[in-house]
């Protein structure tokens, strides 16, 4: 109660009735807030801070080697590494396990099939994961979810570079390559 994301007027009962609300909501007839900001920004002035940025694109580029870009993210189902939600069974049975959205016609050039197994291959490590061909992909990225733990991690791929001003690590962009696993055993782990 008090701060910036007050919920306490989020009853189980309120819950319960289906009632949905945008936060804060300050107490249990509070029709909820669906614009924060509408009076002004928490600052004593009441103005948003804003500072200007210039675009800069991520610090691996594709290349020979590394032809496609992977981009990490989330599934429905899950929550962050999924620690929690990975002990649901309704949830782990709407995602189960670590998968690559991939374009078919890039599928076909690297030799995988749907629902197949590959491998995602960056300059730091390799990911083992089940195919999944989106024809709504760009056919120069992969999507990689970061849910999962094991040779399906995600973040055995992803890029530490910092960026210069938030220094925040880019995990959401990296060059990758993939591959057909072909020993049907797992041996995840970084490359050599």
């Amino acid at each position: 109660a008090g701060g910036p994301a007050d919920s306490s007027g989020i009853t189980y009962g309120r819950l319960r009735a289906g009632e949905a609300w945008h936060w804060p909501v300050t107490a249990e007839r509070h029709p909820g807030t669906p614009r924060v900001f509408v009076d002004g920004f928490a600052h004593s002035d009441g103005l948003a801070r804003l500072v200007a940025v210039d675009h800069r694109g991520p610090v691996e580029s594709a290349d020979a080697e590394f032809p496609l870009y992977a981009t990490t993210g989330r599934v429905l189902a899950h929550y962050q590494s999924g620690a929690q939600t990975r002990l649901v069974s309704e949830l782990v049975a709407a995602a189960p396990e670590a998968y690559v959205e991939i374009h078919p016609d890039t599928a076909v050039r690297a030799s995988l099939v749907d629902g197949g197994l590959a491998w995602v291959v960056s300059r730091r490590g390799r990911v083992r994961v089940r195919v999944r061909c989106v024809g709504s992909m760009r056919l120069d990225v992969v999507f990689v979810p970061f849910h999962f733990p094991g040779e399906g991690r995600a973040n055995l791929l992803t890029n530490p570079a910092l960026d210069p001003t938030s220094r925040m690590p880019e995990f959401k962009v990296c060059a990758v390559r993939v591959e057909p696993d072909q020993s049907g055993q797992p041996s995840a782990g970084r490359t050599s």
